[in-house]
């Protein structure tokens, strides 16, 4: 068997799993049974990126001929194979997870499974049309996903503005899309990549492809969809579109933007880049004042996609400007970063599944105190924020790492606009790195440490051993990334010479890394693991030494509270541990809420019109529908009370309109 045929096993499992799921009606041997069949198509997929990515060509399969639409077929080159393996590695932990997850019922079960193969399907197409139509089927079950968890006003309310949000992003892809086929009379990504397009046809299409997918993947400012989405959507759900769901659209722009189109103006880099820090900074800004665990990953999420955009922007602009170190370095750090931050963020996602199933709640205030109940829940989550924090030597750091030389390197181009800005948006980064930090301090605070704020969270009890195993397999997934980031970032490297058609460059040696030219930055994430543990083993050795183990154990286990009998409500609470950045930075929190306004008022205004169109409905039956049936029913009776049957009758009839005939013919002439 070869990658395609791998990944049509793939689709045919995501497919089965689905219908088990279905059939099954959410029980357990259903439940069962549907996720190790999904566990199965993720394993294929993974089989298919791994083949594709060692073969020489790129393996196609044509299934359907559409005409004008041209031939459904799937192709397996190293960018979708990139992205196919992804959906692969994320799909098995989402599955295993969903075994034992209670919330996974048949519809969420079937929506689940088919969301996952419309992505594959997605990332493998090369036909715009179907590309367009899988791309609605995955949006479709998404939203699905979103509304039926809970299924009140409020689940409903926000899956409309998400699916808003989608269509009108989908609405630009679809003029764009249109716009090539009237350039190449084709749908097919191969007619579309040898066609010559006029710089100004490209402009516009770019405009429209950047702002489709950035809809999608949640930049700054269409990000206000996201964070209520995945608030409500189940815990796999809200994993599975956080990690994978908006890298489609990163593989969109990627897709289209440096394949297809190929970068043809050195400011669609900038631009990209800039809205890239701006998603960075908001992001990292709005998570760090969230109480709602769900919320503050969600706004994670969207500084995390920003990064990635900052990869993609300096990449873009390297091609532009052919400066092939700085192009590499840029979509390295790109899908570098993407793949850590799948791997990482739906670890979380998960790991506030399972303190969210425990404590009934997903405010931080209402939990604490759960790293005694749920260690290892507590041990993966901690690895999941020290990742997402960007501390060495776990992947989250290696990648922003090679952002930072991505930018320093841009800033040293003769090149204006980049010898200005670069260095500012390097600071950007820097400060979205340090809210980071504080945002995972506050979130695995808030949940894990100090005392317990509520009952529930007092008698939390450790996870099962499938959604265990599903957080081991991620954590261990981010330790890796990061150890072993000198060979990873080798392979990303090659799949980005394949992409951009550049010679690649080697950023690593040994346990190194370093950003083409070893003189300018060396990183060993070796090196800093095992200073790391020096750091944390070498006080707890000389306090063995020097006997400091000698002092008595506390007789009274409660903290002192300066004379006051202590109560849980005196310890931090995540809202307290981030209230002074609130004051200080009021005035963008308050942006925010103005900002927002027109977004709400765009999607009620949507609804209300939707509300009008059902209220016209009946009106128009009252006014114009029921009035004009009774009329043409009583013209019906009177010209069946002419019909008398009789013959005599039908014979005057005719004579009477051939009198009336030659009244009109020879009365006018006789005139």
């Amino acid at each position: 068997m070869d990658a395609i045929q791998f990944i049509m096993l793939s689709l045919l499992l995501y497919c089965c799993a689905a219908l088990v799921a279905l059939l099954g009606g959410g029980g357990r041997a259903a439940r069962l049974a549907a996720g190790w069949v999904s566990l199965l198509a993720s394993l294929a997929g993974v089989v298919s990126a791994a083949m594709a990515f060692a073969a020489s060509d790129s393996p196609t399969i044509a299934l359907l001929q559409l005409p004008p639409f041209g031939v459904l077929a799937l192709q397996i080159d190293p960018l979708s194979a990139f992205f196919v393996g992804l959906i692969g590695l994320i799909g098995a932990a989402t599955s295993l997870y969903s075994m034992s997850s209670p919330s996974v019922s048949g519809a969420v079960g079937f929506f689940t499974y088919s969301f996952l193969a419309a992505m594959l399907l997605v990332v493998s197409v090369n036909n715009g049309f179907f590309f367009l139509l899988f791309w609605e089927l995955m949006t479709l079950l998404s939203y699905f996903l979103v509304i039926w968890k809970y299924q009140d006003r409020e689940s409903v309310k926000t899956g409309y503005l998400y699916m808003l949000v989608a269509h009108v992003g989908a609405a630009l892809l679809l003029t764009a899309f249109l716009i090539l086929y009237w350039q190449t009379d084709s749908f097919s990504f191969r007619l579309w990549h040898q066609a010559w397009v006029s710089p100004g046809v490209k402009t516009v299409v770019f405009l429209l492809i950047f702002v489709g997918f950035g809809a999608k993947a949640g930049m700054a400012p269409l990000h206000f969809w996201a964070p209520g989405t995945y608030s409500a959507a189940p815990d796999h759900a809200s994993a599975l579109m956080s990690a994978v769901m908006k890298k489609t659209a990163v593989y969109g722009l990627l897709r289209f933007c440096v394949d297809l189109l190929g970068v043809s103006a050195w400011w669609w880099g900038f631009v990209i880049l800039l809205f890239g820090v701006a998603s960075t900074v908001i992001g990292a800004f709005y998570a760090l004042t969230e109480r709602d665990i769900k919320r503050l990953l969600a706004y994670s999420s969207v500084e995390n996609v920003g990064i990635i955009l900052m990869g993609v922007g300096v990449g873009m602009f390297g091609l532009a400007v052919q400066q092939p170190v700085l192009a590499t370095l840029g979509l390295l750090a790109a899908l570098y970063h993407l793949l850590n931050h799948a791997f990482f963020k739906a670890m979380l996602f998960l790991g506030a599944g399972q303190v969210i199933a425990q404590t009934g709640t997903q405010d931080l205030n209402r939990m604490g105190g759960l790293a005694r109940r749920m260690p290892w829940t507590a041990l993966t989550f901690l690895v999941g924020a020290l990742a997402a924090a960007a501390v060495p030597p776990l992947n989250g750091f290696v990648s922003e790492w090679f952002t930072y030389q991505a930018l320093f390197t841009a800033s040293a181009i003769p090149f204006f606009a980049m010898r200005v800005f670069a260095p500012l948006f390097a600071v950007s980064l820097a400060l979205a790195g340090a809210l980071a930090l504080m945002v995972y301090i506050k979130a695995y605070g808030g949940a894990f440490a100090g005392p317990a704020r509520s009952q529930p969270a007092a008698a939390a009890q450790e996870s099962n051993s499938a959604a265990l195993f599903s957080l081991f397999y991620l954590s261990l997934g981010c330790l890796i990334l990061g150890l072993g980031a000198p060979w990873v970032v080798s392979w990303i490297a090659g799949v980005v010479s394949q992409i951009t058609h550049v010679p690649a460059i080697a950023v690593s040696s040994g346990w190194q890394v370093f950003p083409a030219d070893p003189g300018q930055a060396v990183f060993s994430p070796l090196l800093a693991a095992l200073l790391l543990i020096g750091l944390l083993v070498a006080p707890l050795l000389i306090i063995a030494l020097y006997g400091g183990f000698r002092a008595g154990r506390r007789s009274d286990v409660e903290p002192w509270a300066c004379g006051y009998g202590y109560s849980s409500s005196m310890s931090l609470t995540a809202s307290s541990f981030d209230q002074p950045v609130k004051a200080t930075f009021q005035l963008l929190y308050w942006l925010r809420t103005r900002l927002n306004k027109p977004f709400q008022a765009i999607a009620e205004f949507s609804r209300s019109t939707v509300r009008q169109i059902l209220r016209a409905e009946p009106a128009i039956e009252t006014i114009v529908t029921r009035p004009a049936t009774r009329l043409v029913e009583s013209a019906g009776q009177w010209i069946q009370a002419l019909q008398m049957g009789d013959i005599r009758v039908y014979c005057l009839y005719i004579i009477l309109t051939l009198a009336v005939l030659l009244f009109a013919i020879f009365g006018r002439s006789g005139l």
